[in-house]
């Protein structure tokens, strides 16, 4: 009998003992995770992770380490460890969350993996570093998640529907230009003196109304336009008969010279009394001894005669004055308001056709708008690359054409020599951008895209780039009024789902990524089978988004 008490008592010594040296399993109940399934933001998959330790789980001398870890179910050599967190018991001395032997405890601990591709199809475990003291226990790891919706990633994709950064033409066909003449006058005189018809700026006013009228398909008379003035001196009244005079005079040169060069067009003829702002613009610009005391009268009186009579108190300022500021005052204004007029679009391509070396670089780059296919782009680069050399902007579209292929060399090679030819060429920096964006370098895109300030079409760079980032509301205004793959990515990340339909719908050359985002739409709309249709579609379109397409959760409904 006293055999069969030892026996029984060092049973229970050793399952006590036992129960005392290890900590048990836990299981998936003691985990919430969130979201379910993860979903990449910015390059990162975050996630909340609330947990419960049961009732005298806890030793009270046990530290815990928790570790979220990322297991790929499709290579089992990627594994990704997220952000981990530390509990300990309560005899433990420590900085850690301490949880009670008999209560148990609750806990929120917030993780973040760095996204890799090979993650999109993969479960997530929690991992246990679990010490009693010094000695380290085994907890076995629990499957709390599984799969990651990678619909942000897809950036690197759409970017290409857009293409990169064209630098654009400056071509204009119809442009508005003047031609400018100046008649002096002598101090309270109104007539035109011969010597100021012979004047260089006269001459050209008279050989342009020539010229108009021999050229009328390429330039077009608006208006001429003359403005008459006095210098400030001598009284309002008496200057506003004086200007009204050369306004007068001037008038009836200028209906000579258009009756001599044939052309008939409206005259707008106004003049200014007392010309204070020429007379302070003309101060401000010299170097006369009381400049400074002339502009400070000019601020504090507004009335006419208090100006001039202030002025005229400065007797060594008002000899200057009357000698080099007043002088170039009384005068006329005549000026041409003209157009030119260049080639018409089918005009650009004949020429292209017959010989390209008279097209000016503008010309060429806006005859490449006009094309259709990358095929003849590329060829109208070309030759405005060959005959305007110094120019970075063939080469920088050139560089375009073959990032939207996919030839990442030969567009850095392009990019290369648009740099040789503008080493700051905004455009030039902000392709670099998307191909850093394309290869997943977030902060080397972000480096070169602040350098594209100036660039055309900056915003699709910045909308790429903060689709990246994770910052979906600001990516979908930079691409506001955009129709491209990524406009619509932006639209769909930002739960702007009717939007982005809109902008699919609106796409001139849409592709298989189109349909597929359509098809993401679709599903989150909760329209199965539109999104089975799009996906059937951007599949026959695209093949490569096969493999994709069969890991991805978005369509975890349609299966």
């Amino acid at each position: 009998m006293r055999k069969k008490l030892l026996l029984a008592f060092a049973a229970c010594s050793l399952l006590i003992f036992s129960s005392c040296s290890k900590l048990g399993a836990l299981s998936a109940d003691n985990f919430t995770v969130t979201p379910k399934p993860l979903e990449t933001v910015g390059g990162n998959v975050p996630v909340t992770i609330n947990g419960t330790f049961p009732e005298k789980y806890m030793k009270r001398n046990a530290v815990v380490t928790v570790v979220p870890e990322l297991r790929s179910t499709t290579n089992n050599q990627i594994v990704a460890q997220g952000t981990p967190a530390t509990f300990q018991g309560e005899k433990v001395m420590g900085n850690d969350q301490t949880i009670s032997y008999r209560l148990g405890g609750h806990y929120t601990m917030k993780s973040n993996f760095t996204y890799q591709e090979g993650l999109q199809k993969c479960d997530m475990y929690l991992t246990f570093d679990a010490r009693l003291g010094n000695k380290r226990v085994s907890v076995p790891a629990v499957k709390v998640n599984y799969g990651i919706i990678t619909t942000s990633e897809l950036y690197r994709k759409t970017l290409l529907n857009a293409g990169g950064c064209i630098a654009p033409d400056s071509f204009q066909r119809v442009k508005e230009q003047k031609q400018e003449a100046n008649i002096k006058f002598l101090v309270n005189q109104a007539n035109i003196r011969k010597s100021e018809l012979k004047n260089n700026s006269v001459q050209e006013f008279v050989k342009m109304l020539k010229k108009i009228n021999q050229d009328r398909e390429g330039l077009n008379m608006n208006n001429v336009e003359i403005q008459a003035y006095a210098s400030p001196e001598g009284g309002v009244a008496f200057n506003d008969k004086l200007a009204n005079k050369r306004q007068n005079t001037s008038e009836d040169y200028v209906k000579q010279q258009l009756k001599s060069a044939g052309l008939k067009t409206g005259i707008d003829a106004h003049y200014t009394a007392q010309d204070w702002d020429g007379f302070q613009r003309l101060v401000q610009a010299s170097n006369i001894q009381d400049k400074e005391v002339i502009l400070r009268v000019l601020s504090m009186y507004k009335d006419p005669e208090q100006r001039e009579q202030q002025i005229r108190n400065m007797s060594e300022g008002f000899r200057e004055l009357a000698d080099g500021i007043l002088p170039e005052l009384r005068r006329s204004r005549l000026i041409i308001n003209y157009e030119t007029i260049g080639r018409s679009d089918d005009e650009i391509k004949e020429q292209y056709k017959t010989d390209a070396t008279k097209l000016s670089p503008e010309e060429l780059l806006y005859l490449a708008t006009l094309v259709e296919t990358n095929a003849e782009k590329e060829q109208v680069y070309m030759t405005a690359a060959n005959y305007y050399n110094k120019d970075y902007r063939a080469y920088n579209n050139l560089a375009v054409l073959a990032f939207k292929e996919g030839d990442e060399t030969k567009a850095k090679s392009y990019l290369e020599r648009a740099f040789s030819k503008n080493p700051g060429a905004p455009e030039a920096n902000a392709n670099l951008g998307l191909i850093a964006l394309k290869n997943g370098n977030i902060e080397e895109a972000e480096r070169y895209i602040a350098k594209a300030t100036d660039a055309n079409d900056l915003h699709q760079a910045l909308g790429n780039l903060n689709i990246a980032k994770g910052n979906y509301a600001q990516a979908e205004e930079n691409f506001k009024d955009s129709y491209n793959n990524s406009a619509a990515l932006a639209q769909i990340l930002n739960k702007n789902y009717a939007a982005a339909k809109a902008t699919l719908n609106n796409i001139k050359t849409p592709d298989g990524l189109t349909s597929y985002l359509h098809a993401v739409a679709s599903a989150r709309q909760g329209n199965k089978y539109a999104a089975q249709s799009y996906l059937k579609e951007a599949l026959q379109k695209d093949p490569s988004l096969s493999t994709y397409a069969e890991n991805d959760l978005e369509f975890e409904s349609l299966r």
